[in-house]
């Protein structure tokens, strides 16, 4: 069994970027998000961790955060945080997607 060290990283900084937003701002929707969407983070990698296929909860994470975060940065045009969440995300993004494309098919 091999970790998903890069899906627990994720998770970790969905988790502290909540905090952070909490702590700078005040704002007790980004602790809520950052810490449910970085529960599910880490929930989705330790998933992927004993089963490589079983990315769909990591895919559907990462894949909402890449989107909410996405229109956030277009509407602000600021690249902290929402540029730097959506850039994380989309990463993520691409990670599990070239995982899935590139995996060995089974008959």
């Amino acid at each position: 069994m091999a970790l998903d060290w890069i899906g627990f990283s994720y998770a970790v900084v969905v988790s502290v970027g909540g905090v952070i937003g909490f702590v700078k701002a005040g704002s007790v929707p980004s602790l809520a998000a950052g810490l449910l969407f970085g529960l599910l983070a880490a929930v989705g990698a330790y998933l992927t961790s004993h089963n490589p296929k079983n990315v769909w909860l990591s895919l559907g994470t990462s894949g909402t955060l890449t989107v909410v975060m996405g229109l956030r940065f277009i509407n602000s045009g600021k690249f902290m945080p929402a540029g730097l969440m959506t850039l994380f995300s989309g990463l993520m993004l691409v990670k599990i997607i070239t995982g899935m494309l590139t995996r060995p098919h089974e008959s």
